[in-house]
């Protein structure tokens, strides 16, 4: 659908509209990156993961850095072989 304009102003004011929304976009864009990056991280997944195990959280912490500790050095592992 195209739109025809009657005046350069039009085309410029609908320019910095969609300027702005393209900003708006990109920020927008930015912020879920953060999100996403954070809420993958290890220290939040092994959290995530703790919570459905057992109820002493000093014992769980301890047993999901271990596990954590061990898949990351099989990874590592497996990327310089």
């Amino acid at each position: 659908m195209k739109k025809e304009y009657s005046s350069f102003k039009e085309v410029d004011t609908r320019l910095k509209i969609l300027k702005l929304q393209r900003e708006i976009d990109q920020e927008s864009l930015k912020l879920h990156y953060y999100h996403a990056k954070t809420d993958l991280a290890p220290l939040n997944l092994i959290k995530s993961v703790g919570t459905n195990i057992g109820t002493n959280n000093t014992w769980k912490n301890l047993l999901l850095a271990y596990f954590a500790k061990k898949v990351v050095g099989l990874i590592r592992k497996r990327r310089q072989s």
